[in-house]
């Protein structure tokens, strides 16, 4: 058998909402998880994309993931949504934030969108391209289970805690920026575990401090922070924007990504909508900002290699290893 399987877009989608919908996930739940496990495939973060599929079928069939629950929406203010998650899935409450935020930005020139008691939210880059695709400014922030220690300490506080922004432009696509506040996603060393290879020797540090190529040593120890003290002040940010203001969990206190047994990691996400006005103004010199940094010899804007994966998986397919194909066709019951 090959080492990898090409599939399109809508394929992947389709196999990922079967092997949901036939572990009992209702159907708008499933479609929803496979759209977002099938567009991180396709920008290249398989760290969010058919390696998940495992663990979150053995949380659903664990009830760790509360898999039937539907979001609940208020409007604790004017121009703030608050969406409890229920224990369930993130991608389910963060479309429903998405589909009532998006137009409350534009009504108010701003809107808040908090979703607690959450569940692993993926390619933040996928919700901060929404916003700036309806001609909003989008951030969004989340927390997630422990994995960085405070600069100088050993013992994990903070969790890889990813922050995401993006801006609609007057002359292309969206300029969208996603990055996790470790040097890498935890996500791309549960990957590596799972494919059976190493990893680099500056992504994490073991339970003593020392940097390690091990996964699983990586996953009992420490995330290495981007920028050293700076990136746990950012990580310690993300951690009250997204846990302390949605009323979730912090790092520290939320249960695994990973694993099926134990409590469900509640976490939260934070999603802000800015409206930059109608006049074009804020587009044009946006454009001729991006203009003037691409005409740099050696520069390169963020989220360009994106744009380039998202353009080749459209064309060619994602190229999605065989081992997860099998898996997903056997919980699809094929």
């Amino acid at each position: 058998m090959a080492d990898t399987i090409t599939l399109s877009i809508a394929e992947a989608e389709a196999l990922l909402k079967a092997a949901f919908t036939n572990i009992g996930v209702p159907d708008a739940t499933a479609a929803s998880v496979a759209r977002a496990l099938a567009a991180a495939e396709a920008e290249g973060q398989v760290g969010h994309g058919f390696s998940r599929l495992t663990d979150y079928a053995a949380q659903v069939q664990s009830g760790k993931i509360n898999a039937a629950v539907e979001p609940v929406l208020t409007r604790p203010a004017p121009a703030a949504i608050y969406v409890d998650a229920g224990l369930g899935f993130a991608y389910p409450a963060m479309e429903a934030a998405l589909d009532a935020g998006i137009s409350l930005a534009q009504e108010m020139g701003i809107a808040l969108m908090a979703i607690g008691n959450s569940h692993h939210c993926g390619a933040l880059s996928i919700q901060v391209e929404r916003m700036a695709n309806a001609g909003l400014i989008g951030l969004m922030v989340a927390n997630a289970p422990k994995a960085i220690a405070p600069w100088g300490a050993r013992e994990p506080v903070f969790g890889t805690n990813p922050i995401a922004f993006a801006s609609p432009r007057a002359d292309g696509p969206p300029l969208v920026i996603d990055l996790s506040l470790s040097k890498v996603a935890r996500g791309k060393v549960m990957a590596a575990k799972k494919a059976g290879t190493d990893i680099p020797p500056n992504w994490a540090l073991d339970v003593d401090g020392n940097p390690t190529t091990d996964p699983d040593a990586a996953l009992t120890g420490t995330m290495v922070p981007i920028g050293e003290a700076k990136g746990t002040a950012l990580a310690l940010m993300v951690e009250l924007l997204a846990a302390a203001l949605t009323g979730s969990a912090f790092s520290r206190e939320a249960g695994s990504f990973f694993h099926a047994d134990g409590p469900a990691p509640r976490v939260g996400q934070t999603l802000i909508a800015i409206d930059p006005g109608h006049t074009g103004a804020y587009g044009a010199r946006v454009s001729e900002l991006l203009s003037q940094i691409s005409a740099m010899d050696g520069a390169r804007l963020p989220g360009e290699r994106r744009q380039k994966a998202i353009a080749a998986a459209a064309r060619d397919g994602i190229q999605v290893p065989a081992a997860f194909i099998s898996q997903a066709n056997t919980l699809a019951g094929e």
